[in-house]
């Protein structure tokens, strides 16, 4: 079918959105599935879906900031399968908010999510990839890994914590000579649901927040999302950008240098919506 069948793949975040979606894209490619989310109802949806396309399908709620609930997770699944090829750490949610304006715990609920939930799903497989012979570890980021946007201190600071950790882990592969390949995932603007469920400081209006990102900013389909990731999977990629957006973005970025930051400014004090 293709070099993912029979190969055990991990998906967090698996109940809607880009998760849900790859569940999907790698059941036609006849991978066994181990899928989680804390939303039991899209999960069941996802499951359903990806096992009417003939995979089989392990699914579990998780809480991914839940470090005890992952480590033991991680074990159950290698006994289930008997093996485990590769873990997508894509659980994450939103926040937009200036930080002047925000408490602690929204930063710290974005970064327990973001970045924590990816480094314990990774610290919780690795041991497994390795062992397999022929790993994968697969860490979403963001557009916001790769350049700052005013509102977005909270997310940017989870999604550049994700870039930089992810790199590290794959040069780290690389010295120790294990049979692990790691990439970090890029999106762009998504159509999923993330906008409308973002949370706001106290008083914000998050439906014209959500309302211009998904009018203005959303421009690729959860699904195209998946089919660039799972390519980027199968070349061994260490990073994989998905959507114009992210390419024009990063690229212009790297060009340009700091001086991005008064651009994004003025441009976000025009056209982005406040609280």
């Amino acid at each position: 079918m293709s070099e993912f069948a029979g190969k055990v793949a991990v998906i967090t975040g698996a109940g809607s959105g880009i998760g849900r979606a790859l569940a999907l894209e790698l059941a036609r490619r006849g991978a066994r599935l181990a899928l989680s989310d804390v939303d039991t109802a899209g999960l069941d949806e996802t499951v359903r879906r990806a096992r009417d396309l003939g995979a089989e399908v392990k699914a579990d709620h998780l809480d991914v900031t839940q470090r005890e609930a992952v480590l033991d997770y991680a074990d159950a699944v290698a006994v289930h399968f008997g093996q485990v090829n590769q873990i997508y750490n894509n659980a994450g949610i939103a926040y937009h908010g200036e930080f002047e304006r925000s408490e602690f715990k929204d930063i710290e609920r974005i970064m327990d999510v973001d970045f924590w939930g990816v480094v314990n799903g990774t610290k919780a497989f690795l041991p497994h990839v390795v062992a397999s012979g022929d790993g994968h570890i697969v860490n979403v980021s963001s557009l916001f890994g790769l350049l700052a946007i005013p509102g977005q201190s909270a997310y940017n600071s989870a999604k550049f914590a994700v870039r930089g950790f992810t790199e590290a882990l794959r040069q780290e592969m690389l010295v120790a000579r294990h049979p692990v390949k790691v990439t970090c995932v890029h999106p762009g603007g998504i159509k999923t649901a993330i906008a409308r469920n973002a949370a706001v400081p106290a008083g914000d209006d998050q439906e014209s927040f959500a309302q211009f990102f998904d009018r203005k900013l959303a421009r690729t389909s959860p699904e195209d999302a998946a089919r660039t990731i799972v390519e980027g999977v199968r070349r061994g990629r260490a990073r994989v950008l998905i959507g114009a957006d992210a390419k024009f973005l990063d690229a212009w970025v790297r060009v340009v240098g700091p001086s991005y930051q008064r651009v994004v400014a003025f441009v976000s004090g025009r056209f982005v919506p406040k609280g």
